[in-house]
């Protein structure tokens, strides 16, 4: 296309990630045509352990029609549960996770979207935003004007920047730092492993797969002045020594907006803040919220009426704001310091905690009823703990008084 030349779309997605990639898809399957814009060209690195959940599994199915196969996908069923180097659960028979390596999975699902008949403009960077004027101007001068528009680009949104003057809430902010350690060769049992506060208010991660393990911590930013001192301390506690690059990245921890967009913008993913606060889990809700952003557009602009949209993206997407509010709420019984050694008790010992836990990362149950049981658990649980706790001070011996 000619720098002086201006294309019109019904919906320009920015950003090739999983959110936009599902959201394009939409659109088009919807009967929108749709231009798809990226800095960067695929595949390319992107941070995050890679874990597809049972429940994203779902999306992709519903979406793109992917299935869970070998080539892109590998599969297991045992997750480790730790705290602080205690494990205090090994499960293996947990429902399936499927491990990848987003240098492939985002590729794939790029080029699904290209092949469904998006137009490409990745290795395009966004110059200008006019959003009153429905426009948006690459680095490379092409214009285009659209009738929609889908802020899929990240944390570091520049939608989002233009709706709202910020891409995120500093206070709210997490941070994440990974490596790929190609020396771990994971075994077939080896399991899906998790250090819950490995980082303040946060977690570590240990994932294996064929070509290595990818392992990283993440947590609150506000929390964790030195994050490559937590990683570090989770090397040593898992003896692993790597000169690998270290990758960061900002995580929408939680710190989700409650208004994703207006009128004719819509933000998806990463860039509207749907990450599991507990988890960390982002890839389920960008591809779910993508899809919900691009079905809404699609309908928006074959009624010839755009600027509906938002009101129809944001009734659609109520189940994932309920579910990250409710998880924020749970939050502090996992992380908050005087409560660890209470939660790490409850996790060990409870077995409909765990079942919880791991039906909630298969889709088979939501945050909102694991807050309901929580609610009417807790009390009972304090209890029990509390008293395992004098019982223990109990019966330890006691310093005599000479007198």
């Amino acid at each position: 296309m000619a720098a002086d030349t201006e294309a019109h779309v019904d919906v320009v997605v920015v950003g090739a990630g999983p959110s936009g990639s599902s959201a394009a898809m939409a659109a088009l399957k919807g009967g929108a045509s749709v231009a798809i814009i990226d800095k960067a060209t695929f595949p390319r690195a992107k941070l995050c352990g890679g874990l597809i959940t049972g429940r994203c599994a779902q999306h992709l199915r519903d979406v793109f029609g992917t299935q869970i196969e070998t080539d892109l996908f590998e599969t297991r069923s045992r997750f480790a549960f730790f705290m602080d180097g205690e494990c205090l659960a090994d499960v293996k028979d947990a429902p399936a996770a499927h491990l990848t390596m987003r240098w492939d999975f985002d590729a794939h699902l790029y080029h699904k979207v290209i092949a469904a008949g998006a137009q490409d403009f990745t290795g395009s960077r966004v110059e200008s935003l006019e959003l009153s004027a429905n426009r948006i101007t690459l680095s490379g001068g092409q214009s285009i004007s659209f009738s929609c528009l889908v802020g899929a680009d990240g944390v570091r949104s520049q939608v989002a920047q233009a709706l709202f003057g910020q891409s995120f809430d500093p206070s709210k902010i997490g941070f994440a730092l990974e490596i790929e350690s190609v020396g771990q060769r994971p075994g077939t049992d080896t399991p899906i492993r998790v250090d819950f506060a490995a980082a303040s208010w946060g977690y570590g991660w240990s994932f294996p797969k064929r070509q290595g393990t990818t392992i990283g911590v993440g947590g609150l930013q506000t929390e964790n002045p030195d994050m490559k001192l937590r990683l570090s301390e989770y090397l040593n506690l898992l003896d692993v020594s790597s000169d690998a690059k270290i990758k960061g990245h900002f995580l929408p921890f939680g710190g989700f907006r409650n208004r994703p967009g207006r009128d004719n913008l819509l933000l998806v993913g990463d860039a509207a803040g749907f990450v599991d606060p507990i988890t960390g889990e982002g890839i389920g809700y960008a591809i779910q919220s993508g899809a919900l952003a691009g079905r809404a557009a699609a309908k928006a602009v074959a009624a010839k009426a755009p600027e509906t949209a938002f009101s129809e993206y944001l009734i659609a997407t109520r189940p994932i704001r309920t579910a990250i509010l409710c998880a924020r709420l749970l939050r502090p019984i996992i992380f908050a310091r005087g409560s660890k050694r209470f939660f790490a008790s409850a996790f060990r010992s409870s077995r409909s905690l765990k079942r919880d836990y791991m039906n909630l990362l298969d889709g088979r149950t939501e945050y909102p009823q694991i807050l309901t049981h929580t609610a009417i658990r807790l009390p009972r649980a304090m209890l029990l703990y509390l008293w395992r706790k004098l019982s223990k001070n109990e019966a330890q011996p006691h310093d005599r008084q000479v007198g």
